[in-house]
């Protein structure tokens, strides 16, 4: 069973050829298999086998939506009622949600069951999910790879078929670029069209929830339970919510697709760019033109994120001071050193050294020069997308410079791990919405494709994606030993 898409998944539930309770207890099986690629913080067994039984309820009088009864998994960044929710960090190690994430509470409602919650970098900082206080997550194409991050143990699970689907966040990358390294489908929507609501806050303006699944279209049906306005966070935007699977099947003749100039250069593996080539080919026959274009503005896009992301959190994560919830010091002497060492001793290297940039960016003497300048430059990087989209459908790329790395490759140099995240950060500054299909294989790794559109446009990214799905089978291999 757990070879099948979403798709076959409900359809099998529907026509009563396994039920919930079976599918979930198979998957739970899975996850005990595979404890070795510590994709999961936590497996609720318990909460898992209540929601398939209430699942094959629906089931049986006819409520059932596409989701009800499907294993899913929650990144743990997301806020889950009576679970840790503990973000990867010591700092939140002992921390239970008092209250369900709008995303989390939307999946419930549409019936899915949750089987737990998913490894990541500490606080969602982190290229390759070895930042996580619970220890790296394995690649399960190769386990001394990295899964890429911060939603490593999101696009670890759906690859080794842990779980049908997972939920992710991105700030700079991190669905795209472990969807890529993973060899799974992973969308970033555009800012603020799914609530972040109950998601614990890394950069506010930045962060993202999303799909991560085996195909577009599994991520068609999850980013339909997903979407939508939502009261409780001013940050999203009250847009109708299209019918994202009823376009998928509509033919490509006609699309227009811009290559910037800026994404094929210098820094790109050969292997992944001949890959990608590829891919642009197969689009070429499906009716795609394709165009060059130049955004000239792509390359101040890690200066500018590594000023403004920083800064961001440590204004987000200036919360955690022992005092409230959390991690707290042993025995302190007054309330500087209770500050002092629960923040210290509760953050990773990571995390305090993101802090630091951040508040040092917004100091008085520099917050004009650094911040201010950085969020000009962002306005330069948005720009470049508009008149970009304005000239084509949409934008193709890579999703990363390299296939995954070797675990502890990158760990000792901040500034190339930062590199990790140069094809896609920019999206995020610019706040328009982006995926990533796997489209082949360097060096037996997998290659991603990084798909870019228009604000609100993610049906039209998942009707591309699509219809390169429907000629290849990439989207369907399976890592070795997890078939």
């Amino acid at each position: 069973m757990h070879t099948k898409s979403l798709v076959e998944l409900a359809q099998g539930l529907r026509t009563g050829a396994f039920s919930s309770v079976e599918l979930t207890q198979a998957f739970l099986q899975r996850i005990d298999q595979h404890q070795d690629l510590n994709a999961f913080i936590t497996v609720t067994p318990e909460l898992a086998l209540q929601q398939a039984q209430a699942a094959d309820v629906r089931l049986a009088d006819g409520t059932a939506e596409l989701l009800t009864g499907i294993p899913i998994a929650q990144k743990d960044i997301f806020c889950t009622l009576g679970v840790k929710t503990s973000c990867g960090s010591k700092m939140l190690d002992n921390f239970i949600a008092p209250y369900n994430a709008t995303v989390v509470d939307k999946l419930n409602n549409a019936g899915a069951v949750s089987l737990g919650k998913l490894n990541m970098d500490e606080f969602a900082m982190g290229s390759s999910n070895e930042t996580s206080y619970y220890g790296a997550v394995k690649n399960p194409w190769d386990k001394t790879k990295v899964p890429g991050g911060s939603s490593g143990g999101s696009a670890a699970a759906v690859a080794a078929r842990l779980a049908v689907c997972a939920t992710g966040t991105d700030t700079g990358g991190s669905i795209r670029q472990p969807a890529a390294l993973c060899g799974i489908t992973g969308l970033k929507p555009t800012y603020g069209r799914v609530s972040r609501y109950g998601m614990i806050a890394y950069a506010s303006s930045l962060d993202q929830g999303g799909p991560m699944t085996n195909s577009a279209e599994d991520a068609a049906i999850m980013l339909q339970a997903m979407a939508g306005f939502d009261a409780k966070d001013s940050t999203s935007v009250d847009v109708p919510v299209p019918d994202y699977c009823a376009g998928l099947n509509a033919p490509l003749t006609g699309l227009t697709i811009g290559l910037p100039k800026e994404f094929f250069g210098e820094g790109l593996d050969p292997a992944i760019a001949a890959t990608l080539e590829l891919a642009i080919a197969e689009y070429r026959k499906l009716g795609a033109t394709v165009k060059d274009i130049s955004m000239p503005n792509l390359k101040l896009a890690i200066p500018a994120y590594y000023v403004i992301a920083p800064a961001e959190c440590s204004a987000n994560l200036s919360r955690f001071d022992g005092v409230r919830y959390g991690y707290r010091c042993a025995n302190p002497v007054d309330l500087t050193d209770l500050y002092t060492r629960s923040r210290g001793e509760g953050f990773g290297k990571e995390v305090k050294r993101r802090i630091l940039m951040g508040t040092y960016a917004l100091s008085a003497g520099y917050y004009d020069a650094y911040y201010i300048k950085a969020q000009k430059v962002r306005r330069l990087i948005t720009q470049d997308f508009k008149n970009a989209l304005a000239e084509v459908d949409v934008i193709m790329g890579p999703v990363t410079p390299s296939t995954a790395f070797g675990i502890g490759e990158k760990m000792a140099n901040p500034i190339e791990m930062y590199l990790s995240d140069i094809y896609t950060i920019a999206i995020n500054l610019a706040g328009v919405p982006a995926l990533s299909i796997p489209v082949g294989y360097a060096a037996d790794m997998p290659v991603g494709l990084q798909i870019i559109g228009n604000y609100f446009a993610e049906a039209q990214l998942l009707n591309i994606a699509h219809q390169y799905q429907q000629v290849t089978a990439h989207h369907q291999h399976t890592p070795h030993g997890f078939a």
